[in-house]
């Protein structure tokens, strides 16, 4: 279905993740051997801590073990008036390394974890947008791109904060599968209407009950996500070949970043553990023999 050097990989799909007390962390170690062994091309760099701080060195770590670097998600808080994020971002991209990787932003609530956000009144979403824009320009002047993330428990969650987003910034949109639609967006919908912003892909499949559950408030994001609200791709609800089919269709060509959000309670046994989803998203992504022929 997508060439295999156009399939990346990202840590949360192992449970290292940037909110505190998420679950047991995996060393990097580990982490990108069962990457290597999964032949994924390319990775995510994780939360800050999860890779070394010096590009150089992180570049040769993950060269190693055969791993081209994507960029990686970075949770910014862009919509208060009395604090500048650029300072920030600017210091994130610069760590980058080589130009050409994507900062995936998610618009942060300046609260730790995923399970409340705030309303914003008119000022906050000028700010926001604005800032959006700044951090664009920053990505850019460096030479990587800039992508912002709908994602749950963030100031742009549901369909109508993608779709000022997409009417009051140019920053181009991450397509994430799983938080779109837990926020309410179809995400078919999207990659066929707006395809043209979208420059990164996350893709994953989700328990429709659940994300039902966290929509309603029954559920906090978590605990769906240790309930298992993000499934294996083609074992969820999600119509993935189609989005994909819609994404291609319009010229998209760059990352499908595999992730499967998970939490662990411990350090799972050798050949075991989250590398068996990530095996089964890979083997539903692989062209099947009537797409060769």
């Amino acid at each position: 279905m997508i060439p295999a050097r156009r399939v990346a990989a990202a840590p949360i799909s192992w449970g290292v993740c940037e909110v505190p007390g998420w679950g047991h962390q995996l060393s990097a170690g580990r982490v990108l051997a069962e990457m290597r062994e999964l032949g994924v091309a390319a990775t995510e760099f994780g939360p800050e801590g999860f890779l070394p701080a010096d590009p150089g060195e992180r570049a040769r770590l993950l060269g190693s073990h055969g791993l081209r670097p994507v960029g990686g998600f970075v949770p910014l808080v862009l919509h208060d008036p009395d604090r500048d994020p650029l300072p920030e971002a600017a210091r994130v991209l610069d760590a980058f390394g080589d130009a050409g990787a994507t900062v995936v932003l998610a618009a942060a609530t300046g609260l730790d974890g995923y399970d409340g956000r705030p309303a914003l009144d008119d000022r906050a979403w000028t700010t926001l947008l604005r800032n959006l824009d700044r951090v664009t320009a920053c990505a850019a002047e460096r030479g990587h791109r800039a992508a912002l993330h709908p994602h749950v428990g963030t100031v742009v969650e549901d369909r109508a904060d993608v779709e000022r987003v997409l009417d009051g910034s140019q920053v181009p949109l991450c397509l994430d599968t799983g938080h779109l639609l837990i926020g309410g967006t179809d995400p078919l919908d999207l990659a066929r209407e707006a395809g043209d912003r979208i420059s990164h892909v996350h893709l994953k499949d989700v328990d429709a009950a659940l994300a039902e559950a966290v929509q309603t408030g029954r559920t906090p994001y978590t605990q769906a996500v240790r309930d298992g609200i993000y499934r294996p791709l083609g074992r969820g609800d999600i119509d993935v070949r189609g989005i994909i089919g819609a994404l291609e269709k319009t010229g998209y060509d760059g990352w499908y970043v595999l992730e499967q959000d998970t939490v662990l309670t411990g350090e799972p046994a050798p050949g075991a553990g989250p590398r068996d989803d990530v095996r089964a998203c890979l083997d539903f992504l692989a062209p099947r023999e009537e797409e060769d022929a």
